[in-house]
């Protein structure tokens, strides 16, 4: 799914309207039902009565959807209360049309000045509808001290396309609406993706209005958004006559005294992940502990007791893809072990953990060598130690796609819509997961499935891909049974196998 930027969504909706012959006030009609069918979906009662619903419309077509909704929700049986906020002389002409039909119906009271603005009833819903995705500059005078008072209102708040005062697709600053949910028209905004913005946005989802396909199809972006749809094109069903050689032969570097727990759970989700064959290296402290819980895997013992000091043979290219990083350590004989392996392998590899930072200490020395394609998958502090700090989410961002373009590799920023970020400098956030995924382990086991993948001869876009959508969607599946706050990495891996049941196409 495509994420546009606010000057393109203007085009769209101008293209829809012109190559589909619809009028802009009934194009603003369809978006209004979409948004109104949500909302009463979800319910907003209290005692199973309907809360009062109060909306605050500007002078564009975001209040004009507003005074859109206001009519559809009276007609719905809905207590409303609908209010213009009169920050300018002039407004839209689909603004003027939905004031007119509402205001048949029902008185709607103007807001001029600061006496104004109506006390709101602790069992209201506000919906936000002042200023939409074409606005471009922080708010002033009346509209900035109403959203201010929304804000303290301690109602939940609905916003209509994107909360007023949060700009598209670039840093914002001033009063922001708090939006408990934001409902958006066909595609999400770049805003919603970025932890800053997280007190912004609250839950939010798109709902469809029919906005013209074809337009979307060719228009250039550099954002995307993983859909369930999009990993299932590029998910490869198993073949009747295949067997274990089919599915690629995985080498794993992991564990260290005191961290063999890491590799354990790597190698598990790599097995889960459905390589055909998987080697790990471990110290000679894990043989046991790895033998025990998972005799599906093969060990590849290295000559400390303790930590990585070399590595299998890479000979004859036996293993078809390369994981290292959890549980490794930073010794100064894994670092000479690591710069060996980067130096002698040929194919893209998957390095976290350890792995990215013993590079982030060595740039120099290390980062020129890690082979093209590779897949890196830092925490944001991680990324920070590699790329150094940054001051804003969109300048870590345009970092992320530097260094991806520079480097030649593959970065999967892990987080709550973990961004997948390419050497063609594209960036695909992903729609699974969640809170209860922040814990010990996580990490571990979304490098056991990317290489896992990596080995079934998935490309490295593919494997990253498929990796975090599964790696997410396991996550959701356990959070569901378990609850979030008692979620374990391990859990991820058990609800694996369910995950992958819903790409199958059968």
């Amino acid at each position: 799914m495509k994420i546009l930027t606010a000057s393109q969504i203007k085009a769209l909706d101008a293209y829809t309207i012109e190559k589909e012959v619809i009028s802009s006030i009934n194009l603003m009609e369809r978006a209004s039902v979409a948004f109104t069918r949500w909302f009463i979906n979800q319910g907003f009662t209290q005692d199973n009565t309907k809360r009062p619903v109060y909306i605050f419309c500007g002078l564009g077509n975001n209040g004009g959807d507003g005074l859109a909704i206001a009519r559809l929700l009276l007609g719905n049986q809905y207590e409303v209360h609908p209010f213009v906020v009169r920050y300018a002389e002039k407004s839209t002409d689909d603004f003027q049309t939905n004031y007119g039909r509402l205001e048949k119906k029902q008185a709607i009271q103007e807001i001029t000045d600061e006496s104004q603005i109506p006390e709101i009833p602790a069992d209201a819903v506000v919906i936000d509808a002042i200023f939409g995705s074409g606005l471009n500059r922080p708010l002033e005078g009346i509209t900035s001290t109403l959203v201010k008072h929304i804000n303290k209102s301690g109602t939940t708040i609905v916003s209509v396309d994107i909360a007023s005062g949060l700009l598209t697709d670039s840093l914002s600053s001033g009063v922001i609406v708090r939006a408990d949910y934001t409902v958006s028209f066909e595609l999400p905004k770049l805003a919603f993706l970025l932890p800053h913005n997280d007190k912004f946005v609250g839950n939010w989802e798109t709902v469809p209005i029919g906005l013209s396909a074809a337009f979307i199809e060719e228009a250039s972006t550099e954002h995307y958004y993983l859909s369930e749809s999009f990993i299932q094109k590029i998910f490869k069903p198993r073949a009747k006559y295949s067997h274990k050689g089919s599915y690629g032969h995985a080498l794993l570097l992991a564990g260290s005294e005191g961290k063999i727990g890491a590799a354990v759970l790597t190698v598990h989700a790599g097995l889960r992940a459905g390589a055909g064959l998987l080697t790990v290296h471990l110290p000679t402290c894990g043989y046991n502990i790895m033998q025990t819980s998972l005799p599906e895997a093969m060990v590849s013992l290295d000559a400390n007791s303790q930590r990585l000091t070399n590595f299998p043979s890479l000979e004859n290219a036996l293993y078809k893809s390369i994981g290292v990083g959890p549980g490794l350590g930073k010794h100064p004989d894994t670092l000479k072990c690591l710069a060996k392996l980067l130096e002698k392998a040929t194919k893209p590899m998957v390095l976290d953990a350890d792995a990215i930072n013993l590079i982030a200490e060595n740039k120099d020395k290390l980062l020129p060598n890690i082979p093209e394609n590779s897949i890196l998958t830092p925490h944001p502090k991680e990324f920070e130690r590699l790329v150094g700090r940054t001051s804003t989410d969109y300048d870590r961002l345009r970092t992320l796609k530097a260094f991806c373009q520079k480097h030649r590799v593959y970065i999967v920023l892990k987080g709550a819509h973990s961004a997948l970020a390419t050497p063609k400098g594209n960036v695909y956030f992903n729609s699974t997961g969640n809170p209860g995924m922040a814990t010990a382990g996580s990490g571990d086991v979304l490098t056991g499935i990317i290489t896992g993948l990596l080995a079934q001869e998935y490309t490295p876009f593919e494997a990253a891909a498929i990796g975090i959508y599964i790696h997410g969607l396991a996550g959701d599946l356990a959070a569901k049974m378990e609850g979030q706050y008692a979620l374990m990495a391990s859990d991820i891996i058990n609800y694996m196998g369910v995950a992958f049941k819903t790409l199958e196409r059968i």
